[in-house]
């Protein structure tokens, strides 16, 4: 059957089907989306207004091709339907030198020939005023970053799906994938549907809808607060987000609003979520003593009390690479999960790549480093 006649499931439009079901739409495949919500809600993984986009990646440079075939269809994606959905402010990469995450950065940053500019403690307090550096530490301006609009960016997505000719199901949970002779079968409440693939992307509901995946995939509660400044320095003509690595790892944007910073923490900060149809959305007082202390350090230009709260959840795998490929024992379920706070900027990559796979069984992309096929259970 030829790529343009199949007909593909994508179960979850979120963060990762909502652009998955892009680019099947757009290779002329029938797509039927199934979403327990409707695209671009804030029970999941893909709240908070702004993520960060970076072309400079701390954890492994074999992620930085994945990174600019990401920016390429962050640009097609806005051109073909007229929305910002992603501004270019830079981004500051800040550690200690000493640090693996801040050699990685300048090691992917030489091998790719990347667009960037390194600041010593001079430079930085002179052109951003509203940081701080410790002695030892580093700091890298990635020019080819900025932030990302999340829910803007899913409903986009979906809807030129929808526009491409793909059908989305909304408050429709799918109970079962079932691989059966040449195909796929998505079990609703409504009934049975079948296809001849399916790509799940399940986000913090992993393995209630897969619960006899072979690898972990731990779902953990973050939270995300916003401080407003008390100067000027951090709404001046530059605007870059930031990621700081140590000795507490977190990152920040200034809100497009003009109003406020946004701020986050790493995985290692975030509780277990539990069930996530229950997740506590609830912040105690003791939860935001970290931040406070961070604002303390690093960040004194912002007041200390947040005066906004959110919850969220993402998988993270015990080595936080992603899950993707065919599941195993079923050739044609393609699984996108477990991203571990890495997902938002290279969500259009791995949905073009999910189609790749959805569609001609294999992908041009280099993901041998985050393929389910031949990888060890971890």
């Amino acid at each position: 059957m030829s790529a343009a006649r199949k007909r593909v499931a994508v179960v979850g439009v979120g963060t990762m089907g909502s652009q998955a079901a892009w680019r099947l739409a757009a290779r002329g495949a029938e797509v039927v989306g199934y979403d327990r919500y409707a695209p671009g809600h804030d029970r999941s993984a893909a709240g908070g207004e702004t993520r960060i986009f970076r072309s400079a990646h701390f954890e492994d440079s074999r992620y930085v091709p994945l990174l600019k075939h990401a920016d390429t269809l962050w640009e097609q994606l806005q051109q073909e339907t007229g929305r910002e959905l992603r501004r270019l402010t830079g981004c500051l990469l800040m550690g200690p030198t000493e640090q693996q995450q801040m050699a990685t950065v300048l090691e992917s940053i030489a091998e790719h020939g990347l667009d960037h500019e390194v600041l010593d403690a001079e430079a930085l307090a002179k052109r951003f005023p509203q940081y701080r550096l410790e002695e030892g530490d580093a700091a890298v301006l990635d020019r080819r970053a900025g932030l990302i609009r999340p829910e803007l960016t899913i409903q986009t997505a979906a809807r030129r799906a929808e526009q491409l000719g793909a059908v989305i199901h909304r408050y429709t949970t799918v109970r079962e994938i079932v691989p059966v002779a040449n195909g796929v079968e998505i079990r609703t409440d409504a009934g049975s549907e079948r296809f001849d693939a399916a790509v799940v992307t399940p986000g913090p509901w992993v393995n209630d809808l897969l619960p006899d995946l072979p690898w972990e995939v731990e779902v953990r509660r973050l939270i995300s607060a916003w401080f407003v400044p008390t100067t000027d320095a951090w709404f001046g003509e530059e605007r870059p987000a930031f990621i700081r690595t140590a000795p507490t790892h977190c990152y920040g944007l200034p809100s497009p609003d003009g109003v406020s910073v946004k701020l986050g923490l790493s995985q290692a900060l975030h509780k277990l979520a539990g069930d996530p149809n229950e997740l506590d959305r609830t912040v105690q007082p003791e939860e935001l003593e970290i931040f406070a202390e961070l604002i303390g350090r690093y960040l004194p230009d912002l007041h200390p009390d947040p005066t906004r709260l959110s919850v969220f959840m993402e998988g993270y795998t015990k080595s936080s690479r992603p899950l993707v490929g065919p599941l195993p024992g079923a050739e044609n379920v393609v699984l996108l999960a477990g991203f571990s706070g890495h997902g938002f900027k290279l969500s259009p990559a791995f949905g073009d790549i999910a189609a790749d796979l959805a569609l001609d069984g294999t992908s041009a992309q280099p993901i041998d480093f985050i393929s389910t096929v031949d990888r060890a259970a971890a």
